[in-house]
């Protein structure tokens, strides 16, 4: 099954505001996995699920071409919207149904978008279009051990967090689930014989209690409540500042917090 999710005007936005892009520390394994496997040149990369291109302006100026690839036509808008990276194409189509030639791509990622696709299709897909040697990078992050920072109120910023989480949970959908499994399943259905799954990788940033809910605003669990019940889903999110500002002792939602991340990543590599 496709999901058929993102797709409004104003989730694309949020996602673009808020959205984080992945980290080096996560960019860097990929590419020297890709440099272990296959070598170079690097000249092509396809992006699945790329929503609105983060993970895809990250990979651009390590490849001749990046392909972006999304279900949603106003994610692609927000993408192509930033400027700066001329060798990125954004191109409307699904993660099971790819407009490439076999044996004509280096490199598959998918950022948080993984959890989506229909496994068996996309796998095969996947074996098609990969160049002998080309690999596949599937990457996302769990929220099991996210941690917030601020001064001596650490432990209970993130009480308040989880609290949303479990706010949120009935709401929770089976690929997500498959998200926080680090896509166990996923990695055990891959084929190819060289495979990894790193399982944790901490990273952590800093950034405003603003963005810190519009991260939460973006999850697709606050969207599905928001809309049953648009009302509480804003109620939610005003309290959850509130609760943050108030055990901080601050008034400005742009007053800057910690935030840890457990990043995975699966990487496999077609055989020759």
């Amino acid at each position: 099954m496709t999901y058929r999710l993102f797709e409004g005007k104003e989730h694309a936005s949020i996602y673009q505001q808020y959205r984080f892009t992945p980290p080096e520390e996560i960019k860097n394994i990929i590419l020297q996995y890709l440099d272990r496997k296959k070598g170079q040149p690097h000249v092509l990369a396809v992006d699945l699920g790329c929503g609105t291109g983060q993970n895809s302006r990250l990979l651009a100026p390590h490849f001749q071409e990046v392909v972006g690839i999304d279900i949603s036509e106003c994610q692609l808008e927000e993408a192509r919207g930033v400027p700066g990276h001329s060798n990125i194409t954004y191109r409307e189509g699904t993660a099971e149904d790819l407009p490439f030639p076999d044996g004509s791509v280096d490199l598959l990622t998918a950022a948080s978008a993984a959890h989506w696709f229909d496994r068996s299709r996309f796998l095969a897909e996947a074996s098609r279009v990969l160049k002998p040697k080309g690999c596949m990078a599937l990457l996302g992050f769990s929220d099991t051990i996210t941690r917030l920072h601020f001064q001596d109120c650490g432990d209970r910023l993130s009480h308040i967090y989880e609290e949303v989480k479990q706010a949120l949970m009935p709401y929770t959908t089976n690929p997500v689930a498959a998200c926080e499994g680090k896509l166990e399943e996923l990695y055990s259905d891959i084929s190819f014989p060289d495979k990894e799954r790193i399982e944790c990788i901490r990273v952590k940033m800093s950034l405003s209690v603003r963005n810190l809910l519009g991260f939460i605003e973006s999850f697709s669990m606050f969207q599905a409540y928001k809309k049953k019940d648009p009302q509480r889903a804003r109620d939610l999110l005003l309290n959850t500042q509130k609760r943050f500002l108030e055990e901080m002792g601050v008034t400005s939602p742009d007053t800057e917090i910690g935030l840890e991340l457990g990043y995975f990543c699966v990487l496999a590599s077609k055989p020759q």
